[in-house]
């Protein structure tokens, strides 16, 4: 139990270090946590909210991987080397396939009932 509790406080500290030093994280959560204001003022249904939080926990989790690549490459030395550059890249890539993905689910997943509130 001791071991698992220390792993958990490592993950938190990882969690709280991006936070601090990582812009990318503090507008993920940011944007996530208007998403769920909004998605309460909607009254989403709890398959909805299950989409929507499955993908605000993908994208955060992406962009700490991402985070810990870029960190890992950047330890590696301060010379830009092809494959280096191609991993960061890659890394942020993924960030930016699923932050495209995320505003085509809000899209889906939103817009109907914004389109509702309006019209009422």
């Amino acid at each position: 139990m001791r071991l698992f509790l220390r792993k958990v406080s490592y993950a938190l500290t990882g969690i709280k270090t991006a936070f601090a030093e990582e812009k990318h994280i503090r507008i993920h959560v940011t944007v996530a946590l208007l998403v769920i204001i909004l998605g309460a003022i909607v009254s989403l249904h709890p398959i909805e909210w299950m989409i929507v939080l499955l993908t605000i926990g993908n994208i955060i989790a992406l962009e700490l991987i991402n985070s810990g690549i870029e960190r890992a490459v950047d330890f590696t030395g301060t010379e830009i080397h092809p494959l280096a550059k191609k991993a960061k890249d890659m890394s942020a890539g993924a960030v930016l396939i699923m932050s495209i993905i995320a505003v085509v689910i809000g899209i889906i997943i939103f817009m109907p009932k914004i389109i509702h509130l309006i019209t009422l």
